[in-house]
């Protein structure tokens, strides 16, 4: 027991370290990092025969996750790079629409978007946007609104999040059941959340950005945008064909890489951007990366330790009533917003033995969007921290926990008049 309450108490040292941020001016990759390796230390002090398969199954989940926000990133610079955003932008700013209707259409987009490609990847995407038109206080709770509605829309998707794939494929639910009962309850929480949000936001005149005349695409650009949209879509295509995600949305960016160069070599203006593709693949964000490797090591280490698997096992109990499955989900949920939603899942996996389709969906729902509640409790959060410096920890505490907290429990009231009355 020793090694496993040791762990505990150096994750929580880490955890405040991060939450201290601002205060402490120390980068919260370096205390990611730090905590992770710390905690695998005691890993291998406390048993180092089982190092091999549980960093082996780690080292797999972390690869994959990271390459794939590598690979989101980079497609999301050369769709910035081919100035995709600025007509965008420009294109809103025909509606002269004002800071409130605007950031209701980020809503719907994160929400919408992150049913169809995934919550980390809307994110990406919508966040980069939203910085050319909101500032200040604005921009913060922009990032958080894109954050919660990506989230909620990634639920309800069986390819919207990384732990609707996981209890997709171990088929705890069909791809029409997760859509079919977990869209109210998304909805529900994207819409309250939203609202609460809303009354945050302030229609300061300064915040529109100007009107400004942008050049359309050429030929050659157009065809360049359509490619790297395309792969986004690659991790459908890859799990289709029963590939790990990660795998599609390489194979896009290698498609889109190679289209990029091809064109750059038979046009001298047209398709050319002011930086190559070496320099724009570097401008992605590597501080954040290692911010997120850096969790997810120390939450893996967590769970070789054995201390996960001692929370699950509590949280549900020994008979895994209905009852007792229900309230374990919900405190899942809660606690997904502290630590990872993805081996939490995978315990959940292991663990739970209920048959009842239901359970499993509002599985989905709790770790999917409990993890709202802190910024470092979700892939959204943790890549909105680092694309918007000025989002830290507190700040999206501040703005965000209440909103998370009420959006939270009345998407698990929708889930429950929904299962009593139709499934």
């Amino acid at each position: 027991m020793l090694f496993p309450i040791l762990g505990s108490i150096v994750f929580i040292i880490g955890y405040i370290g991060i939450a201290m941020e601002h205060k402490t001016h120390i980068n919260k990759s370096a205390w990611a990092l730090f905590t992770g390796g710390f905690l695998w230390l005691l890993v291998a002090l406390n048993d180092y025969s089982v190092i091999e398969d549980k960093m082996m199954h780690a080292g797999y989940e972390i690869f994959s996750i990271t390459l794939f926000l590598l690979a989101a990133m980079s497609l999301v610079e050369i769709l910035i790079a081919c100035g995709v955003f600025d007509l965008l932008r420009q294109k809103m700013l025909t509606y002269n629409l004002d800071n409130k209707k605007q950031f209701l259409i980020f809503l719907i987009l994160a929400f919408f978007l992150s049913g169809i490609i995934d919550n980390l990847t809307a994110t990406i995407i919508l966040l980069q946007i939203a910085r050319k038109f909101f500032k200040a206080e604005n921009l913060l709770v922009a990032a958080v609104g894109v954050v919660l509605a990506a989230n909620a829309g990634g639920a309800f998707s069986p390819i919207g999040d990384i732990t609707t794939i996981m209890l997709w494929i171990a088929g705890k639910f069909s791809a029409w059941e997760i859509i079919s009962r977990g869209f109210l309850p998304s909805l529900a929480i994207f819409m309250v959340a939203g609202l609460l949000l809303m009354r945050k936001m302030q229609n300061a005149d300064d915040d529109t950005p100007p009107s400004e005349q942008v050049a359309t695409l050429s030929v050659g650009r157009k065809i360049i945008v359509a490619v790297t949209l395309l792969s986004f879509f690659m991790p459908i295509a890859a799990k289709a064909l029963h590939l790990p995600p990660v795998s599609g949305i390489l194979f896009g960016l290698g498609l889109t890489w190679l289209l990029v160069d091809f064109l750059h070599a038979r046009d001298t203006k047209e398709t050319k951007f002011s930086e190559g593709m070496e320099e724009l693949l570097q401008k992605t964000d590597i501080s954040s990366i290692k911010f997120f490797v850096g969790i997810l090591l120390a939450v893996s280490a967590l769970e070789a330790l054995g201390v996960l698997g001692a929370i699950s096992g509590y949280i549900y109990g020994a008979d895994q009533e209905t009852s007792r499955v229900i309230i374990g989900n919900v405190v899942m949920g809660m606690i997904s917003s502290i630590l990872d939603n993805i081996p939490l899942t995978a315990i959940a996996i292991n663990i739970l033995e209920a048959g009842d389709t239901n359970l499993w969906v509002l599985l989905a729902i709790c770790v999917g969007t409990g993890g709202s509640l802190l910024s470092i409790g979700s892939a959204a959060g943790v890549v909105a921290m680092g694309i918007i410096k000025e989002l830290t920890f507190k700040k999206y505490f501040q703005i965000a926990f209440i909103p998370a907290l009420i959006s939270y429990f009345v998407g698990i009231t929708v889930w429950w008049i929904q299962t009593t009355l139709f499934f």
